[in-house]
């Protein structure tokens, strides 16, 4: 069974959580692949109403299988919060993959993006301030920090002090703020490291396993096509790529297994959509879709909102 992809056609706020919540209950995974806690989903079931910023709307659904993908930037602090709140009102979380290759948002990542963004004044982007862009940016630099380096201290220790190396010069010389010390650094992400350990999975290997038996598996976007770093109005966007192409190297599916993209848009009407019991789109679409993936371009906007049952929260800000 190829994957579907549901992301959104402007810059944010087009109901994703929405249409994510109401196929949640037809599809075996639910992946986030890109972006971090700069996303935001409001998920209304009956009389509750759910805040989601980091975890996959599908954690609402007990049939499918919620997954971070190694395409997102994860803060342990905000997921465990996240986690927390859910578990207080009765949900069940235990199901949650997180991939080991997915990078850490650490405290000098935040502290890096707040200082940077204040000292561009006028000029400033208006990030989240989340520490999202810098993170990537430590991605690329080959400088970050991965969930699985938290399993051994002597591996996160040398990687920590490398991130530290430059960025205390910057602090200290250009923003005219106190270094950051590796060690507070180091023992702050080391907490994290038993309760992230249940979660921690090789979610490229359990993804492809699950589309070779015909699972059904839905990669879920963080805001929208027009913040796509390389598609979107640079330079304001995020730092990732929330389009049809990028859950190709994030999650590892490649892109032939990909059979459709739905782009949800704000609709002038409100448009029903109807969840499937198991999704599924013609050759054509599918080889498409798949040309669409590719090339990281997203086919024509199709609504996949449903009216009235529930909504998703104001339009994320570039990060």
């Amino acid at each position: 069974m190829p994957a579907l992809v549901l992301l959104g056609a402007q810059w944010g706020d087009e109901g994703k959580g929405k249409a994510t919540d109401l196929l949640g209950g037809s599809v075996d995974y639910v992946v986030r692949y890109q972006g971090g806690n700069n996303a935001g989903h409001t998920v209304v079931v009956g009389d509750q109403k759910y805040a989601l910023h980091l975890l996959p709307s599908g954690i609402l659904s007990p049939e499918c299988t919620p997954v971070i993908g190694n395409g997102v930037v994860v803060d342990p602090s905000v997921l465990f919060s996240e986690l927390n709140g859910l578990n207080e009102r009765g949900v069940d979380t235990s199901k949650l993959l997180i991939s080991g290759n997915a990078h850490i948002i650490t405290p000098y990542n935040v502290t890096v993006d707040k200082v940077t963004e204040r000292f561009l004044g006028k000029r400033k982007i208006g990030t989240t301030g989340r520490g999202i862009g810098p993170t990537y940016a430590d991605k690329i630099n080959r400088v970050g920090i991965r969930i699985q380096d938290l399993y051994d201290e002597s591996i996160l220790t040398q990687k920590v002090e490398a991130a530290l190396d430059g960025k205390n010069q910057l602090l200290t010389k250009v923003f005219n703020r106190r270094a950051i010390e590796a060690g507070q650094v180091v023992e702050e992400l080391l907490s994290y490291a038993d309760r992230l350990k249940p979660y921690v999975a090789d979610t490229v290997l359990v993804l492809n396993q699950a589309l070779e038996e015909d699972k059904v598996v839905l990669f879920e976007g963080g805001q929208g096509t027009l913040l796509d770093i390389d598609h979107g109005t640079y330079p304001f966007v995020t730092s990732s790529n929330p389009t049809a192409g990028a859950p190709a190297p994030a999650p590892a599916s490649a892109p032939r297994r990909s059979a459709g993209s739905s782009a949800s848009s704000r609709p002038t009407r409100p448009a029903s959509a109807r969840a499937r019991s198991r999704p599924s789109s013609s050759t054509r679409t599918a080889r498409r879709c798949a040309a669409s993936a590719a090339s990281g371009v997203s086919p024509p906007a199709v609504t996949a909102a449903a009216a009235g049952s529930t909504r998703s929260s104001p339009a994320t800000r570039p990060a």
